[in-house]
């Protein structure tokens, strides 16, 4: 590396070691013009103070991650929800609670109807109630995987998956159950006729991403679902990357049970997610506990939301998911993507032109969420992330992204990738620094590299 840099590495446990001040925090980078920014409080600096850095100069390109900032309306409808009506709600008939359980049940009918616009515009009846609410994806996912597949059972799923799903996977294969992961192409896209090709008597389950959070590939739901369909087996979708993101219709697509987080495409909080579970849907309960109706039952429930639910919702969480919906139906859901999707293209070109940088998976624009993976030759991921934190101000994520098996299939194991995500508060100005910092970090390594070696 250049002798500019002052990046001194991580040690074992990803903890930076040392690095010069970021000099970048000084260079008048482009503001994140969201009416929502926030401080944050940086790294702990010798004194042990924490160093009060703006947000106006990070450059935030992890929105795979989370998105982040959030508009002001989720911030501001959480604190006032939660100091005016922070109750149990459901728990007794007090004005209070009845107005804290109508908002959970508010926000309940809003995702059903966000997830079955098809069906409820032709005049189609969804059951709010199987709109359940959970902590995140994973516990979605983990509800219907345990809810459904059992020892002597077989599931398909694909390569492409999150450790939300290939762990739960994995241990169902420990106890009895089998496991079919079927592989991408190239570009990372599924053939649906590959997903029929493994389906077996015994199969109970399809699960598939929709949206992959390492190179942004998008799968065809509707012809997986027609898939699924045709074989009788139910289709389940992890849509931790696509929900707020692109329009889903479970109904058109067939989709039987749809995972979702409320942190990321739906601008809500962290510890909000959901499953919604399709009318004619059938799966076994796993969680039990206190419902605050019907107390003496001496049993879980077995209607909905409490067949899949159990003690206190997550409240002010909810609210804010709730104002995040809002703001993506005021601001468009296309509007967003155009953005986020032009966002990327230019990212993409820019990275294209540079020597000695690697894009990885598809490069089509179309069936796709704004997220890259790239790496830079001479380079180990995870030291390219850093020096563009340090000394840029640019948060990316690196590594294996928690979906080790699509690494796999690109061959980037073991290291992983850089991975860049882009969401609705970048800017054009941001995507051109970074363009200019990976560049500079990749010249850098070339010119440590002797001629001829």
């Amino acid at each position: 590396m250049g002798g500019a840099r002052g990046y001194a590495g991580r040690d074992r446990e990803g903890r930076r070691m040392g690095g010069a001040p970021n000099e970048a925090l000084d260079r008048g980078l482009a503001p994140v013009d969201t009416s929502a920014s926030r401080p944050r409080e940086g790294p702990r600096g010798d004194s042990g103070h924490s160093a009060r850095v703006e947000m106006k100069d990070v450059i935030y390109l992890d929105n795979a991650a989370t998105s982040f900032p959030k508009p002001d309306a989720v911030h501001d409808t959480m604190r006032d929800f939660y100091r005016d009506c922070g109750v149990n709600p459901g728990r007794t008939g007090c004005d209070l609670a009845l107005a804290a359980e109508e908002m959970i049940h508010g926000t309940r009918r809003k995702l059903s109807r966000f997830f079955n616009a098809g069906l409820i515009g032709a005049g189609g009846a969804k059951d709010p109630n199987r709109l359940v609410f959970t902590l995140n994806a994973t516990m979605s996912l983990n509800l219907v995987i345990n809810g459904l597949v059992h020892a002597g059972d077989h599931v398909v799923t694909t390569m492409l998956e999150h450790n939300s799903v290939i762990r739960p996977v994995n241990h169902k294969v420990r106890d009895g159950a089998e496991a079919t992961f079927v592989r991408p192409d190239g570009e990372g896209y599924i053939d649906p006729a590959d997903i029929g090709r493994t389906i077996r008597p015994n199969t109970k389950l399809v699960i598939v991403n929709h949206g992959s959070n390492v190179t942004g590939v998008v799968q065809d739901l509707g012809a997986i679902g027609a898939v699924c369909a045709r074989a009788g087996v139910p289709l389940a979708v992890d849509t931790a990357q696509t929900a707020g993101v692109i329009p889903i219709d479970m109904h058109a697509c067939r989709i039987s049970f749809l995972a979702f987080t409320g942190h990321k495409g739906l601008f809500g909080p962290t510890g909000t997610g959901g499953l919604c579970v399709a009318d004619d849907a059938e799966i076994e309960g796993t969680v039990y506990g206190g419902t605050g109706v019907r107390s003496a039952v001496p049993y879980h429930l077995t209607e909905y939301p409490y067949r899949l639910e159990a003690g206190t919702q997550n409240l002010a969480g909810i609210a804010g998911l709730s104002a995040g919906l809002d703001w993506i139906e005021r601001r468009g859901i296309d509007e967003i993507r155009r953005h986020e999707i032009g966002l990327l293209a230019e990212l993409q070109a820019g990275l294209e032109g540079i020597d000695g940088v690697r894009i990885h998976g598809t490069r089509r624009l179309e069936s796709r969420v704004a997220t890259m993976s790239f790496t830079i030759e001479g380079y180990d991921p995870s030291d390219v992330g850093t020096i563009l934190d340090v000394d840029y101000g640019i948060q990316t994520r690196t590594g294996l992204q928690c979906a080790p098996l699509i690494h796999e299939h690109h061959g980037t194991t073991p290291r992983g990738t850089v991975r860049a995500s882009l969401g609705p508060f970048n800017t054009s100005e941001q995507i051109r620094t970074m363009i200019g910092a990976v560049a500079e970090v990749a010249a850098d390594r070339r010119a440590a590299v002797p001629a001829g070696r």
